[in-house]
């Protein structure tokens, strides 16, 4: 039975590949409603352009299992530091403001030592954003703070990785740090105890050259803990729902046809096809609910 090529249902390949046909290998490919319409439809090359209907051939590949742990973005304490006067004395002089960028080494003020009375300057120790500033011309300096600086350009994400994730979770695994819709790639430098909590801290280094992000902001943390190769596999926006269904759009020429299909593991993006599609065939990837809805409409007016 599997080589009569008279006998469709049984057939997939040549039903799928068979436009002369099509409508009729379609009805009996095995849906079995009892109704007359195929869950097929007719879209010409240029509209289906002009709607954004995409296809791509199924193959195989790689499932990417992610581990999903959140936490919040800091600063390193090697990128802050709080400037004092090393002698009591008068402020002779300041310099930068709350906001400027100073460079290591730059003059932040200057101060009369009580004792000497000579003049002595202050520098810049670190390389950042003036974020306080303690300071002005007159006031008396004792121990207290006159300036932080704080380097905004690399930040890291403290991730949370509570007990039950742990086994799954090691240093030099990558992951991807997403905030408002944004994604930065990074890999787990190092896994710490945290102090009187239940969870481990798994540090990510951000590159934050562009300063969109900043300390104590939430973010999201996919952890790449393992990676699957399948078969034959299709993008989650090429799946829909038809008739009590879940399959995807196979295209034959200018033909648009369900294929049902049987899922097995999947990532964000994609699914294992475990059975109803072959290796080879092309698929609508993007916009497949529009042929969904186009063939809803054309069910509903065949309803008598």
């Amino acid at each position: 039975a599997g080589h009569d090529h008279d006998d469709a249902s049984h057939d997939h390949d040549d039903a799928s590949h068979d436009h002369d046909d099509a409508s009729h290998d379609h009805d009996d490919h095995g849906h079995g409603h009892g109704d007359d319409h195929a869950l097929a439809t007719d879209i010409d090359h240029a509209m289906a352009a002009d709607v954004g209907i995409t296809t791509l051939v199924a193959n195989g590949g790689k499932l990417f299992e992610r581990l999903i742990s959140y936490g919040r973005l800091t600063t390193a304490p090697e990128h802050l530091s709080h400037v004092r006067a090393r002698y009591t004395g008068l402020i002779k002089a300041v310099n930068p403001r709350i906001g400027d960028r100073v460079t290591q080494g730059d003059l932040l003020a200057r101060v009369e030592s009580d004792t000497s009375l000579k003049s002595y300057p202050i520098l810049a120790p670190i390389s950042g954003t003036v974020i306080q500033r303690h300071a002005n011309v007159g006031e008396i300096t004792q121990d207290q703070i006159l300036f932080t600086i704080a380097n905004f350009d690399t930040l890291w994400a403290e991730l949370r990785i509570y007990p039950a994730q742990q086994s799954q979770v090691t240093a030099g695994q990558a992951v991807d740090i997403v905030l408002n819709g944004q994604t930065v790639s990074g890999q787990i430098a190092h896994l710490l105890p945290a102090l009187n909590a239940p969870y481990q801290i798994a540090r990510v280094a951000i590159n934050n050259a562009e300063e969109r992000w900043s300390p104590g902001m939430l973010v999201e943390g996919n952890i790449l803990v393992n990676t699957h190769e399948v078969a034959l596999k299709v993008e989650k926006s090429a799946v829909q729902s038809l008739e009590g269904q879940t399959g995807v759009f196979v295209k034959g020429g200018t033909t648009y046809t369900f294929a049902p299909l049987a899922f097995g593991r999947s990532d964000a993006k994609a699914v294992e096809v475990l059975s109803g599609l072959a290796k080879g065939q092309p698929y609508v990837s993007a916009n497949s609910y529009l042929i969904k809805a186009d063939i809803e409409k054309s069910a509903a007016e065949h309803v008598h």
